[in-house]
């Protein structure tokens, strides 16, 4: 029988989907789980209008973000106290252990590809739901200064 990991170039095409506990529906990619990555993975997100992510963290792995089309806000920080805008074309560094969630205040969907440091993409993922108050009221405080 042999080995459907054994080290060789593959190509994967993003036409099935997961869920990842972050709350938002990823396109499966380069993965331990896919080719048998052994130190990264790699995975296209689209997030719909109006939707978010929950807070969370990676505990044990970078990420690197290439934002396809759209703009997202970003929340980061250990009380999701630090923001910034994400615009297509934008390469965002995301540290491990660095509370985090995007956002998509737009009526347009958002899409980015996503490479990560740990080749099982969803096991070192730690949700914070202890901070998902903290977004709400972020995102309250946005609204109403646009209104």
């Amino acid at each position: 029988m042999s080995d459907p990991f054994k080290p060789t170039c593959r190509v994967v095409r993003p036409e099935t989907t997961y869920d990842g506990k972050q709350g938002l529906t990823y396109f499966c990619g380069v993965a331990a789980e896919t080719v048998g990555s052994k130190g990264i993975c790699m995975h296209l997100l689209t997030i719909p209008p109006g939707a978010r992510a929950k807070a969370h963290l990676h505990e044990n792995h970078e990420t690197a973000i290439y934002i396809l089309a759209g703009e997202t806000l970003t929340l980061y920080g250990d009380r999701l106290q630090h923001q910034m805008i994400n615009r297509a074309g934008d390469l965002v560094y995301i540290p491990a252990g660095v509370p985090h969630l995007p956002i998509n205040l737009s009526d347009k969907p958002a899409s980015a590809v996503i490479a990560r440091t740990d080749p099982n993409e969803q096991e070192s993922v730690v949700l914070l739901p202890e901070l998902e108050a903290l977004a709400e009221e972020a995102l309250a405080r946005m609204k109403a200064g646009a209104a």
